[in-house]
This record gives structure tokens, sequence and C-alpha cells, in this order.
């Protein structure tokens, strides 16, 4: 780990050399807001893929004799490798630079969301997946570090809330663009192909977004960007984990394991990874700012967000088609209403928390109430499709008034997090924070997908999400949070 992501020397001698962004910083948010828009457009393109090839008994997944259980696993394999990368991301961006990793993020993730359009097997496009998410993951920690750092105290929270508004736009892209890419691909003569197309355009546009991006930082630091050595560092630590995830993958296509035996793995290597982790904190001496009681309360807590945000991404078009019976189109018009409503609920989270913090209170009342508000919308969510044949619209309903809570509570929680650590050791932070609640965006598909299977119901998937965020709560309420000073005064 030393060796891969730096010699170990002491970070305020990186943070010397680290260029320094010298724009305004509501610009900075825009360009920060496009990145994720384009990243979560890239990845949540996987889920309405899959299921047209369900729906059309095509490509790799049509003919498995589990579809739901190999399509989650899928995914799973996707969010090992974005997780396996938190850490290191932000551990590179607080040595080389928070925007460099920001703009190879952005690269990465446009060339191999091409490759994975290119493909024709499941084990190549597994690989390819997997590659996407270990250049996607460093996007995390870095962006959230560059908002922190770059915005007045009092306006933070909202920073961090209007900036991961992104998040839910790229969403709402990935979602409800697919299924008519896919019908145009089939226009041009695709064929049993056509899937590949939405993979395509968003991989082209992924590369005009780095491009752009790149430019804009060029334009605003008092160092021109060196992307050659976070670049080489990043791909030193990349291959030996493709190369892990990948042989997991192998070795369960050769055994023939079931695919839930295969997501156990995958949680061991996620283990392992975060006790490596663990250990070079230690090392280094970092375990009194980064491993601390309240910190471990909020990575752990933090589960149940990436659980749920994974569970209602990648399966709520899929589910509403399976229960009201109606076409992919409509199923992901409706299931837009989940991802669409953080462009309402990131930045007024982030509104209410800055409120808070300017009249010297604290932000964690707010997020108890969101986790426990979402947490009742989707037990609603799972009785609805308990008592029959629910309409479009009570679904839609529920997805998008339980998506406002669920998208406010995410900036809230960010900005809680950024300030229980000193500037330097932020990217690290996020890095660990993401590291660790990412086991809910690997385990959730994968679960999810083998509850469906077995049960014939997408209900206890949903009852399942609902309890993880309910145990959350009570993590939250044991964190004693810090109010900055600053804006407390």
């Amino acid at each position: 780990m030393r060796d891969l992501l730096g010699s170990g020397r002491p970070e305020a001698a990186s943070a010397e050399r680290r260029p320094v962004f010298s724009g305004r910083y509501q610009q900075l948010w825009m360009f920060l807001l496009l990145g994720w828009l384009i990243s979560y457009a890239d990845r949540t393109v996987t889920g309405p893929v899959i299921a047209w090839m369900i729906e059309n008994k095509a490509g790799f997944i049509g003919d498995a004799a589990n579809p739901a259980t190999l399509g989650g696993l899928i995914g799973s394999m996707f969010f090992t490798g974005y997780m396996l990368t938190q850490y290191a991301g932000g551990r590179l961006g607080d040595r080389y630079g928070h925007r460099e990793m920001l703009v190879l993020s952005l690269l990465w993730a446009g060339v191999m969301t091409l490759v994975s359009g290119l493909v024709t097997g499941l084990v190549a496009f597994v690989v390819a997946r997997v590659l996407t998410g270990l250049g996607e993951g460093v996007f995390y920690s870095n962006d959230r570090t560059l908002v922190i750092g770059h915005t007045p105290p009092e306006r933070r929270t909202v920073g961090l809330g209007v900036v991961i508004s992104g998040l839910s736009i790229g969403l709402t892209i990935g979602v409800v663009a697919t299924p008519y890419l896919i019908d145009w691909g089939g226009s041009l003569g695709m064929g049993g192909r056509a899937w590949s197309m939405p993979l395509y355009v968003l991989g082209v546009v992924s590369l005009f977004v780095a491009a752009a991006t790149w430019l804009f930082f060029r334009a605003r630091g008092d160092r021109p960007l060196r992307l050659g050595p976070p670049a080489l560092r990043l791909l030193a630590y990349s291959v030996p984990s493709a190369i892990a995830i990948t042989g997991l993958f192998l070795l369960t296509e050769h055994l023939g394991w079931p695919d839930w035996l295969t997501a156990i793995g995958s949680g061991v290597l996620a283990a392992a990874m975060i006790a490596v982790v663990v250990r070079e904190i230690v090392r280094t001496g970092r375990s009194g700012v980064l491993l601390t009681k309240d910190m471990w309360l909020l990575y752990i807590a933090f589960i149940a967000v990436m659980w749920n945000l994974w569970f209602f991404s990648f399966w709520s078009v899929q589910i509403v088609k399976e229960s009201t019976h109606s076409s992919l189109i409509a199923a992901a018009l409706t299931a837009a209403f989940n991802a669409g409503a953080g462009i309402i609920g990131f930045p007024l989270g982030g509104w209410l928390a800055d409120r808070q913090v300017r009249r010297g209170k604290g932000r964690k009342s707010l997020a108890i109430v969101c986790a426990v508000a979402h947490t009742l919308l989707a037990v609603a969510f799972g009785f609805a499709l308990l008592v029959g044949e629910p309409s479009l619209w009570l679904l839609g309903l529920i997805l998008f008034v339980s998506g406002l809570f669920f998208n406010a509570l995410q900036p809230i929680v960010h900005s809680i997090l950024g300030d229980q650590v000193p500037e330097e050791q932020r990217g690290s932070a996020f890095g660990v924070f993401n590291l660790v609640a990412e086991i809910g965006a690997v385990a959730s598909p994968v679960i999810s997908g083998v509850m469906r299977d077995a049960t014939g119901s997408w209900a206890p998937g949903v009852f399942t999400a609902a309890g993880v965020m309910a145990v959350s709560v009570v993590l939250y309420g044991l964190v004693r949070e810090r109010v900055p000073g600053a804006a407390a005064s």
C-alpha cells in the first residue's frame, strides 16, 4: 500500500505542492456537478441494459437460469472495483492534487464505458465494468474535498448538495435515456447488440466532459495539471485489484459456484482491503484522526445509504416493470421519480444544514429525520408491492417523496464528516468513508437479485433496504458532531 500510494512523507509537505484552485467557487460547483452527472449516468446504465436483456432474452443475460441474480452480480462486481479505489483516490488526491484525480477519473470512465459497449461476452463485460468502477472510484473523495476546501463555511453544505445533485441528474438520464438509446440502436440495425448504444453515447460524452474539466482547471490553477505521476500510481494500484476481482469471477465460472457465493467472495475481498487500509492508517500515525469512534459511526452508518441508493437505482426499473406489467420505457420514467428527487433534495438538505450551522446548532438531528422518513417510505413501497398490482402513479409518488429525504440526507452527512478532520486529511477521510460505505453498494444488487429469484417478489429486498436504513438512524444518534467554529460564532 505504501509503495503504491506514495512514500509516506508528511501530508503537509504534499499540501504545499498541491495546485490551488483560484476561480470562483460557484464555477467549481458547476463543473463538479457535470462530473457527477456523467459519472452516474455511466454507472447507472448497467441496470436498464440488463433489464432490456432480461425482457428480450438477449445478450449474455437473457438466457441465464437466474437472470436477476446474475445481473445483480454484475452490479456487485462493478462496485467491488469502485470501492477498492476509494481510499487510494483520496490518498493520491491529498498527495498529487485533487484536480488531477478528478480529470483522471473522468478520462478513465469514458474509455472503459466505450470498451463495455464493444465487448461481446459475459466475462469481458464484467472485466470492463470492474475497470470502469476502479477509475470512477477516485472521483468521490476528491470532489468532496475540493468543495469543502474552496467554499465559504457558511455555504459549504449547500455547495456539497448542489454539486452532488449531478448524481440525481445522471441517474435520471441513465434510467430514462437508456431505453430510447437502445431503441435507436435497434433502428440502426444493431439487433441483439442494441444494448451497446447507450454505452457508446455515454462513453463519448464522458470524454468530452473530461476534456472540458481539464481545460477549466488548467485555466484556474497556480500550477499546470500533471496527470502522469498520479496516473501511474493509480494504474499500479488498479491492475492488481482488477486481477483479483476478475479472478474471483472466473473462478466462479470454472467451479460453477452459485452467484451468491461469488458475492460473498467480493465481500471478503472488500473486507481484506479495509483491513489493509486500516493497517496503513495506523502505521502512518493518523488513526487518532481517521479511525475515531465518531468516524467509524459515520463510516458504518453510510453503508445504509449506499445499500438503498443502489438497490433502487439498479433495480427500480425492473421492480416497477414487473409489479405494474408496464413497458420498459414507462417503468423507466416512473423509476426516474426517485432519482430526479435528488435535484431538489440534495441542495435542500445542504441549505437546511447550513442554516442550522449559522444558528450555532448541529446537523445531526436533520440527518436522523431524513433517515427515519426514508425508512418509513421504503416500508410503504414494500407494502405497495405486496397488495397486488400497484399503479404507476402510486409507485412514482412514493419513490419521489422518499427520494427527497434520502438525497437530502447525503450532503448533511458529508458536511458532518468533513468537519471532523483537518483540511489536509479530508481526501483520506472521504476515501475511507466511501470505502466502508460501498459495502452496501457491493452487497445490495446481488442480495436483492437472489431474494427476487428465490421468492418471486421484490418486496423482501425492499424491506431489507428499509431495515438497513433503520439501523443507521441509531448510529447517527451516537455521533458527537463538531459544528464549524467560524460558522457557529
